[in-house]
C-alpha cells in the first residue's frame, strides 16, 4: 500500500486553480528557494496517508468543487518527489472524473509524461529565468525543471504561469524581458500571475532555525506588481502567445 509525506489538505481553495479546490500539499521539496513562504515543507514528514485515504478525504469535498467547476490541486513542497503515490492518485482521481492541478516548479525526479497524461492543468511555478541566478536563488540547477518543460510542451496540457517578484530580483526591465523569453518556450499557456513577495512566512525561519536571507527585503506593494503586470502584458504578450 502506498503512503505519502502530506503536510495538509485544504478543503476550499480558491486561488489554486479554477472554481473551488481541494488542495493537497506534499512536503519535502529539493528547491530552497530564498522568498519561500513554506520552509516548513522543505523536509519529508511522517508518510501520513495512504491513496485510499487520500482519494476519500478529497471525494468528501466532491460536491463543493464539482458544482463550481472545481477540482484537486496538489502543490507543496513539491508533489512531483512522490511521483508514484502521486500517478496512483491521479489514476483513481480520474476514474472518478475528478479535474486535477499540479503546481509545480518542475523539479522533481522523472517519470513526467506519465503524470502529466493524467493532469489537467500544470501551475508552473517560474523561479529564475537566467540559469545562475535561479542556482542562487533556490540552490539547484535549471536544468531539471529544462526537462519537465520539454514533457510539458509534449503534453499539450494547459498551463498556468506564477511568478512571485521580490523587489529588486524580478521587478526591472532586463528580467521582465527575460521572462518574456523564457515563457516563448512554454507552449499552452492560458494564464500568467504576478504575486508580490511578502513576509507572512518570516516567523517560520525564526521558529525552525533557517537562514531568512531576504530578511531586509522589503514587500512587494501589491499595487506595484499589479502594474508592473500590465505593463508587461501590454509590452510582450504578442511575443508570448
Amino acid at each position: 500500500m502506498m503512503r505519502a509525506s502530506i503536510d495538509s489538505v485544504e478543503t476550499l481553495g480558491l486561488v489554486d486553480g479554477p472554481g473551488i479546490r481541494t488542495v493537497v500539499f506534499f512536503s519535502g521539496c529539493n528547491l530552497r528557494c530564498k522568498y519561500c513562504h513554506n520552509p516548513e515543507m522543505f523536509k519529508l514528514k511522517e508518510y501520513n496517508y495512504s491513496t485510499e485515504e487520500l482519494v476519500n478525504k478529497i471525494l468528501q469535498n466532491r460536491p463543493y468543487f464539482k458544482r463550481n467547476n472545481g477540482g484537486v490541486t496538489f502543490s507543496g513542497g513539491e508533489p512531483l518527489l512522490q511521483i508514484d503515490f502521486l500517478i496512483d492518485m491521479c489514476q483513481r482521481l480520474k476514474e472518478e472524473n475528478v479535474h486535477i492541478a499540479i503546481d509545480t516548479a518542475g523539479v522533481g525526479i522523472g517519470k513526467y509524461p506519465e503524470i502529466l497524461k493524467l493532469v489537467d492543468l500544470i501551475i508552473f511555478d517560474v523561479k529564475h529565468v537566467f540559469p545562475d541566478e535561479y542556482k542562487t536563488l533556490t540552490g539547484r540547477s535549471i536544468d531539471e525543471s529544462e526537462k519537465f518543460i520539454e514533457s510539458l510542451n509534449e503534453s499539450g496540457k494547459d498551463v498556468w504561469i506564477r511568478q512571485v517578484i521580490v523587489p529588486g530580483l524580478m521587478d526591472n526591465e532586463n528580467y521582465l524581458e527575460g521572462l518574456a523569453k523564457y515563457l516563448k518556450k512554454i507552449k499552452n499557456i492560458k494564464k500568467i500571475e504576478f504575486l508580490p513577495f511578502h513576509h507572512l512566512g518570516f516567523n517560520k525561519y525564526k521558529n525552525l532555525g533557517i537562514v531568512n536571507y531576504l530578511e531586509n527585503v522589503p514587500e512587494m506593494a501589491s499595487d506595484k506588481c499589479e502594474a508592473l503586470y500590465q505593463d508587461f502584458i501590454e509590452k510582450y504578450e504578442n511575443m508570448i502567445r
